[in-house]
C-alpha cells in the first residue's frame, strides 16, 4: 500500500509539472484567457489511472500552481473559479474508470469519451460563472454575458478536451492500472 501511495504522489507531481510545461506550449492562445493546449491530459491520466481523489488533487495542485506563475485575479471568488477549481474538477473524469473494460475496445473508447466529457463540462462550469460574473465587461455590446461566457470558453474547452481524447485513446491500455481503478 505505501509503496502505491508513493507511485500515485510521484505521478501526480510529475503531472503537475508537465500540465504546467503544456501551458506554457499553447497551440492558441484567447485574447482574455484561456487557451487550446495540453494543459488537461496530464491531470486526465492521472484520474484514469488513479480514480477520482488523486486525479482532484493533482487538479487543484496544479490550479494552484497557476497562481504562482502569473494569474489574473479580479476577486477571491473568481480566483477559485478560475484557478484551483477548474482543473480540480477535471479529476472527476476518474468517476468511469471501474467502466472502462479494455477488452470492449468500442465501449472503453466511448467510457473514456464520457469520462473525459465530465471532467471537461465540470471545468467549463467553473470557468463559465466566473466569466459570465467577473468579466461581462467583455462581451460585446447588446450580447447576454452568460452567453458570452459560454461561447467564449466552449471556443477553447472543446478542442482541448478533442484532443486529450484523440492521444489517450491510443493510450488506453498502457493508463488503466488494475489495482488503481478502485476509489
Amino acid at each position: 500500500m505505501k509503496r502505491n501511495q508513493v507511485r500515485i504522489m510521484t505521478e501526480m507531481g510529475m503531472a503537475v509539472a508537465l500540465s504546467a510545461i503544456f501551458d506554457f506550449l499553447p497551440l492558441w492562445k484567447m485574447p482574455q484567457g484561456g487557451s487550446i493546449s495540453l494543459e488537461m491530459l496530464p491531470i486526465l491520466i492521472i484520474a484514469l489511472r488513479w480514480g477520482v481523489s488523486p486525479g482532484m488533487l493533482a487538479g487543484g495542485l496544479y490550479g494552484l500552481l497557476q497562481l504562482v506563475l502569473g494569474a489574473y485575479i479580479v476577486h477571491p471568488i473568481q480566483l477559485v473559479l478560475d484557478y484551483p477549481l477548474p482543473y480540480a474538477l477535471l479529476g472527476l473524469a476518474g468517476l468511469f474508470v471501474n467502466k472502462i473494460n479494455l477488452e470492449k475496445k468500442t465501449a472503453a473508447y466511448s467510457w473514456l469519451l464520457g469520462a473525459i466529457l465530465i471532467g471537461g463540462i465540470a471545468r467549463f462550469i467553473s470557468h463559465f460563472l466566473s466569466g459570465a460574473v467577473f468579466f461581462a465587461q467583455y462581451a460585446p455590446e447588446g450580447q447576454n454575458p452568460w452567453l458570452y461566457s459560454a461561447i467564449y470558453n466552449l471556443t477553447y474547452i472543446i478542442p482541448a478536451l478533442f484532443l486529450c481524447y484523440l492521444i489517450i485513446m491510443p493510450l488506453l491500455k498502457h493508463l488503466i492500472i488494475a489495482e488503481g481503478k478502485k476509489e
